[in-house]
């Protein structure tokens, strides 16, 4: 993989010379919050575009309305550079800062982890356990555990989760840090905290800059779609659902006594289902689109990323529909192992992968509310 900061002076500068234009042409400014933003942050330091850049939902809707957008001489295709300014932002704030070259935006570090990590976690629980006991028929509670021992799972998820959650935390503090505005204008009082987090969690709960000004985004073309950000909602909403059934679960567990697996109307079998079930329509609704897309608002270098990101979210969601069709076969077994082999992957990936924007996006978004 190649150095993270190799560019970055070029696309800082691209990016500011980019926004500069917009600046004074303001056309866009109903498009999104982008550009209001970049209107308040005068000098467009570096801490500037940073938070600019992750403002920004890629709509790609003010390229397809540029006037000075190519072949123009002053070529603005800003979707793109903010792209590029976005994906350096996430490298840069990275912790430990020998693992943010995984952020070069090819997704060929992390792919390669994940391709490794699924096998390898498939073969030691295949090699653990007896045949017997790994292709058994096991029903009733703690089926699972039979398997896989409880406290194995556990100490896999919290070990690989707690790691990654303290690594984007330190990622976002080192973000918040340095994109603070230089200094505040005259008369430019602060909104209430409060009602600033308020703000910044209904623009990202319901995507408001995915909307491409009202119309929605340019999901293929210049003509404006709801496919997107309805695919992306769809993904979002199903993690959140897949959340919520496994923090059920913990609870039913550790405060009820009451181990998985659960009866299919159970609260945690039915948001698990919901939450699987919208994450692959988002994936595959998602990967339709990159296939149709329009390449010229896209990132080149970061698109191999997107794309295999989508596709472990994919597996982590097909796999977990799988177990669940299958739990009371022979095929549990290994079925487990592949799912948990999956979800440990993606834990482990979690901090360097595109995974972060949405903390970025949020902390991004609490920052404008707060101007």
């Amino acid at each position: 993989m190649g150095s993270v900061d190799s560019d970055k002076s070029g696309v800082a500068a691209e990016t500011r010379r980019q926004l500069a234009i917009c600046n004074i042409c303001s056309y866009c400014n109903g498009l999104c919050a982008v550009f209001g933003a970049a209107e308040r942050r005068h000098r467009l330091t570096d801490g500037d575009l940073d938070q600019l850049a992750n403002l920004c939902h890629h709509c790609r809707s003010c390229l397809y309305d540029c006037q000075y957008a190519p072949p123009h001489a002053f070529a603005v295709n800003l979707p793109r550079a903010l792209a590029r300014q976005r994906w350096q932002s996430y490298a840069r704030y990275a912790w430990p800062r020998a693992l943010a070259g995984a952020l070069d935006g090819s997704g060929l570090g992390p792919g390669l982890l994940a391709a490794a990590v699924v096998p390898a976690f498939t073969l030691a629980v295949v090699l653990a356990v007896p045949a017997a006991t790994l292709f058994g028929v096991h029903t009733g509670p703690g089926a699972f555990y039979r398997v896989v021992p409880f406290g194995v799972m556990s100490a896999g998820a919290m070990l690989s989760l707690g790691f990654a959650l303290l690594a984007i935390g330190i990622g976002v503090r080192r973000f918040w840090q340095a994109t603070a505005p230089a200094q505040r204008a005259a008369g430019q009082g602060g909104r209430g905290t409060a009602a600033a987090l308020g703000r910044a969690a209904l623009d990202l709960l319901t995507l408001k800059n995915q909307s491409g000004g009202g119309p929605g985004c340019a999901d293929r073309d210049h003509r404006p779609s709801r496919l997107r950000r309805r695919f992306h909602h769809a993904l979002f909403y199903g993690f959140l659902l897949c959340l919520a059934a496994t923090t059920v679960a913990a609870g039913r567990h550790h405060l009820l006594g009451q181990p998985a697996p659960y009866p299919l109307l159970s609260a945690p079998v039915l948001l698990g289902t919901a939450g699987g079930i919208g994450m692959v329509i988002g994936c595959l609704g998602l990967l339709w689109l990159r296939r149709r897309e329009d390449p010229a608002p896209t990132d080149p270098a970061s698109r191999g990323a997107d794309v295999a990101l989508t596709w472990l979210l994919l597996a982590v969601a097909a796999t977990g529909l799988a177990l669940l069709a299958l739990r009371g076969t022979a095929a549990m077994g290994l079925l487990l192992a592949v799912h948990l082999g999956t979800v440990l992957a993606l834990f482990v990936l979690l901090p360097y992968t595109k995974m972060v924007h949405g903390a970025y996006r949020a902390a991004a978004l609490l920052r404008d509310a707060l101007q």
